[in-house]
């Protein structure tokens, strides 16, 4: 009978409390990661600057029905008749008293109302073009800062692939140090070296700590930062459109510039508005008397109608026409130096990726290998005595200046190719 089953049988009780307690212990949650697609799909659903400013483009949606609206017709009661004074010793104030209900109504002519609808919807598409505008920008810092976690991510695993590799230097030194082929002086040497591999590794924890903070404000998430993560391809691709064409989608989608475009169609309506605001819009009345003193005494039931024109000589509008004349003409000049801002953004930001692509593809076809090959290669020698020890420390340090720096050429690669995909306007370069 083993121990387990005699404390079993003795003590029940406890066994049952231990297993609840067992159960009952808070588990440590998996760490989920996210590829750039989720990380951009949750932004863009959570995100409270951006909820903010689709509200304000709800808003605009509903000031189109503000503008369709037509006036309100006017109702007015009034009396008249009231005897006020004594005539032939008879007093009868109220024998005499009528009352006239009055409705009078607006007609705006000249299309006053379609105008204002087609204003307000034009406004619509500029605020919605401004928000496009507002979640491209904001996604370019999502990205940027998606990157930063990558990049983090491999210096962290370059830093400790870099020290599994000299403890095993390491290693190989003791053995030659207990031989007697390796000087204590020489030995010390090499293993004071660790500290600075375990300085970049605790500097590489927190730069990815730091990266995920920032990425987890972005997206207004309170996950703690052991159970998030980031996943995705860190490398570049060698090929690389043409620049007019991305210049061609540029002009076809950036929505600062398609907000500018609207601009001068806004104006040209509210310019037009201004015209049909000048015109003259009569009011139309129509009333019912009863017991009316007139000239006819069998006219006890009667209506009356009117029409109100309002004399125009001052205000035709004049102001509101000549400022959105003036309008137009500062919309257009707002679209030529937006169309100009889309064309230096492409160009400068194509000019980055191209240099960096300049940079990372000898790394790639041979400065890699080659650090490499050196590292192994005097590695060997200095392990059979065919290296100094400067040639093994200069060739290892060697290494990792040419691995670190290829991992922030790519980096930087990435967030250029974010910044050209915030240049045209949409995702060119995954």
């Amino acid at each position: 009978m083993t121990p387990d089953f005699i404390i079993a049988k003795q003590f029940p009780a406890a066994l049952c409390l231990a297993t609840l307690l067992a159960w009952g212990m808070p588990r440590a949650a998996a760490q989920q990661s996210y590829t750039w697609d989720q990380i951009k799909a949750k932004f863009e659903a959570d995100n409270p600057t951006l909820k903010a400013d689709q509200s304000n483009v709800d808003e605009m949606k509903a000031e189109e029905i503000t503008a369709y609206l037509r006036p309100n017709p006017q109702f007015t009661l009034s009396q008249d008749g009231t005897q006020i004074a004594p005539h032939n010793n008879v007093w009868q104030p109220l024998r005499g008293t009528y009352i006239v209900p009055t409705v009078s109504y607006l007609h705006e002519r000249d299309h006053k109302r379609d105008l204002r609808l087609e204003s307000a919807q034009e406004g619509t598409r500029i605020g919605q073009a401004q928000h496009e505008d507002l979640d491209r920008n904001m996604l370019f810092g999502l990205r940027t800062a998606f990157v930063a976690t990558l990049q983090a991510k491999v210096v962290l695993n370059l830093a400790k692939a870099d020290l599994d590799y000299y403890d095993k230097i390491i290693d190989i030194s003791r053995n030659r140090f207990r031989a007697g082929d390796l000087a204590q002086i020489d030995l010390d040497r090499i293993e004071l070296m660790r500290v600075q591999y375990e300085v970049e590794i605790q500097s590489a924890l927190v730069n990815l700590r730091t990266a995920k903070i920032q990425l987890l404000q972005l997206l207004d998430d309170r996950t703690p930062i052991e159970q998030f993560d980031v996943t995705g391809p860190f490398d570049f691709s060698d090929t690389l459109q043409p620049l007019d064409d991305f210049r061609q989608i540029a002009l076809n989608t950036r929505p600062d510039l398609q907000a500018a475009l609207q601009t001068i169609q806004q104006s040209e309506t509210n310019h037009k508005l201004a015209i049909s605001n000048g015109s003259t819009d009569p009011t139309l009345s129509g009333w019912y008397t009863y017991n009316s003193s007139n000239n006819n005494p069998d006219g006890i039931d009667t209506l009356g109608a009117s029409v109100s024109i309002p004399l125009r000589i001052f205000d035709r509008n004049q102001g509101e026409k000549q400022r959105t004349q003036i309008d137009i003409a500062r919309s257009r000049h707002a679209s030529e130096a937006a169309r100009a801002q889309v064309f230096s953004d492409v160009d400068t930001a194509y000019a980055q990726v191209e240099s960096n692509l300049a940079l990372l593809k000898p790394y790639k076809a041979k400065y890699n290998d080659q650090a490499l090959r050196v590292r192994d290669s005097v590695t060997y020698a200095w392990q059979h005595g065919g290296a100094s020890l400067l040639d093994l420390l200069n060739a290892q340090s060697d290494y990792r200046q040419v691995q670190l720096a290829y991992t922030q050429l790519i980096g930087a690669y990435l967030t250029a190719a974010a910044q050209l995909n915030l240049a045209v306007g949409r995702e060119v370069i995954p």
